[in-house]
């Protein structure tokens, strides 16, 4: 007969949940960026993908004889990242994001608003809130050079933000994995915005999840004054500090258990985490005041220096109401159906609103009741506006990536998980 333990706390640490790595998946990986470099127009991406080739090709090659993961990743990341990224560097090339955020900032500092007056053509426009020229600073106050360049940057962000939204003690792996793979890699090295407003806003729900409501805010807020995409994770971490208090309140741990083994009384437990002092609602309304605050005190200035440009290069243009046209056009439902549909930008934009609304209503029906939680209702609320929205790209799916590994790397299960520890025969 099969007996079946659940896990204790340490047991969770000591046998994390697996992640890809094997040899099949560095081959995948392989193809995927021999196949943009085959394909694609752009020359960044040309030289990632021949150079992330390569790095994929050995880790497979070494996992298939044996190899350690942690070499294999190694191997993977350096492929993929590093040489790419020191190559398009020396010869000063990038994507074309990082040329935009660069003139950005030093519009930003000459003019006071990082948007042109007159935008004639697509590269024109910085479709970018306010607060991405901080990225071009470096360059735009030092001049143009391998340290100045946006992407390092944005890289770093990306990486320190997400280092600290993991759980101490186990950030190396998680790292390693998700900086190698080819949605992340890729903009790593020619150059992504996404990135650092996903690594917010995971370290936004992490400090929600903490209990931490003014620092969520801030880290929610900084995300927000970066790009439209960040902001339906502060609704989120409303509503899982909402959710945290009251369960807290009642007795009960916040975020998934982390309370566990805690011999103290319910009543002192509730004394020392404020839940008998503070009502469930006030983190939560903190949390979202701070947030909206420290957007606005970045986004506010710039974009009320000239409203009209503010308006054309965020709001217009992303959304196809401008005579130019995004370059932005992938194979998605959204961009298909406004494409090759009479009424289809107008029947996209009633399915992005109807997503949003149905994202908000399981928000206040069934908020989510760990940060792991939140990261995959924002994760799928994110995936159908990416779908849906009339511009897109398949490069903005590295935010639901970020966000789904993300709180699968620190998932702490609602109930224990079952491991099978052997069979007994019954006599």
């Amino acid at each position: 007969m099969a007996t079946t333990t659940p896990l204790t706390p340490p047991d969770q640490h000591r046998e994390p949940p697996p992640r890809l790595g094997g040899a099949l998946w560095w081959a995948l990986c392989a193809t995927a960026a021999l196949g943009l470099a085959a394909c694609s127009s752009l020359g960044p991406h040309r030289v990632w993908g021949a150079a992330a080739a390569l790095g994929y090709l050995a880790a497979a090659l070494l996992t298939a004889r044996g190899r350690s993961p942690r070499i294999a990743g190694a191997v993977a990341l350096a492929g993929a990242v590093p040489l790419p990224l020191l190559w398009l560097l020396a010869v000063d090339l990038a994507q074309l994001e990082v040329r935009v955020v660069a003139r950005s900032a030093g519009l930003l500092l000459a003019e006071g608003t990082p948007y042109l007056q007159h935008p004639v053509v697509p590269e024109d426009f910085n479709p970018y809130l306010p607060g991405m020229a901080v990225f071009g600073l470096p360059e735009a106050l030092a001049g143009p050079g391998p340290f100045t360049d946006p992407r390092l940057w944005m890289g770093a962000a990306f990486l320190g933000a997400l280092a600290f939204a993991l759980p101490a003690g186990d950030r190396s792996a998680p790292l390693r994995w998700i900086a190698a793979c080819p949605l992340v890699a890729l903009p790593l090295a020619v150059g992504g915005v996404d990135l650092p407003v996903a690594g917010l806003m995971c370290l936004g729900l992490a400090l929600a999840g903490r209990g931490r409501e003014g620092a969520a805010g801030l880290a929610l807020g900084a995300a927000a004054a970066l790009k439209w995409t960040a902001w339906p994770a502060i609704p989120v971490a409303v509503a899982l500090l909402a959710a945290a208090s009251r369960s807290t309140s009642a007795g009960r741990p916040a975020d998934g258990g982390e309370g566990r083994g805690d011999s103290r009384r319910p009543a002192d437990r509730r004394e020392a985490l404020g839940g008998s002092r503070r009502p469930a609602d006030r983190a939560a309304a903190r949390c979202g005041l701070v947030a909206l605050l420290t957007a606005a005190a970045l986004v506010l200035p710039a974009a009320l220096r000239d409203p009209g440009a503010f308006r054309a290069h965020v709001v217009d243009f992303p959304l196809g109401l401008t005579d130019v046209v995004s370059s932005a056009a992938s194979p998605l439902p959204g961009h298909l159906l406004a494409t090759h549909v009479p009424g289809g930008r107008t029947l996209a934009l009633l399915l992005l609103g109807v997503s949003a609304l149905l994202v908000a209503l399981s928000l206040l029906l069934r908020p989510p009741a760990t940060a792991s939680d939140a990261a995959a209702r924002l994760a799928l609320g994110l995936l159908l506006a990416i779908a849906f929205m009339p511009a897109s790209r398949f490069g903005y799916l590295v935010h639901p990536l970020v966000l789904a590994v993300w709180a699968a790397a620190r998932q702490t299960p609602g109930h224990p998980l079952l491991v099978r520890v052997g069979k007994q025969v019954s006599r």
